[in-house]
């Protein structure tokens, strides 16, 4: 039976897209090395993510900022996941996706609550998904230098929040989310 794992990152950050990865592994991985990729250094997940990325067949799928406002977060999350999905090159048996919510349409699949932690197919496709949008929001930081995503990948810490308050929203900003939007109303 061939098994996909889906998972998703970026949910909680302020800019930036949501990101899913879907993997299948192949039996060379190195399942010792997939775990919940927040559980990860940065440098060793690049190396993991390479690892998974020559032992698996996976994909990448995104959800825009404008998307993420129209949609709502949750629906934005499933389509990134759906659009992984629909780029694998293989089609699995059974999917199984990271949290409480499915895209619809999948047949044969199963939420799992914390999956990244638990099943090494999920860890690994949370992995690839987190690798992928940190090293975007890092290319964003070279362009708009003052929110300090090439260390906090777009999440709502002091340096953005003070990032944000000093000058102002980017077009990668979320507008729907409460920091952003508050700052909009002023």
């Amino acid at each position: 039976m061939i098994t996909a794992g889906v998972d998703e990152v970026g949910r909680g950050c302020l800019a930036g897209p949501v990101v899913s990865a879907a993997v299948i592994l192949k039996e060379s991985i190195n399942l010792k090395l997939l775990k919940d990729s927040k559980k990860i250094s940065f440098k060793k997940r690049q190396e993991i993510s390479d690892h998974i990325k020559s032992h698996s067949f996976y994909a990448i799928g995104s959800a825009s900022v404008d998307e993420i406002l129209s949609l709502n977060i949750l629906q934005a999350s499933l389509l990134s996941m759906k659009r992984a999905l629909d780029q694998l090159t293989i089609k699995p048996d059974l999917t199984l996706i990271d949290g409480n919510f499915a895209p619809s349409g999948l047949k044969n699949y199963k939420t799992i609550i914390n999956g990244d932690e638990k099943i090494k197919v999920i860890s690994a496709a949370s992995i690839i998904a987190k690798v992928y949008r940190d090293n975007l929001m890092i290319k964003l930081a070279n362009k708009f230098s003052n929110y300090s995503w090439e260390s906090n990948f777009g999440y709502g810490t002091r340096a953005h929040l003070e990032g944000l308050k000093k000058f102002g929203i980017t077009t990668h900003h979320r507008k729907g989310f409460k920091p952003v939007h508050k700052i909009l109303s002023n």
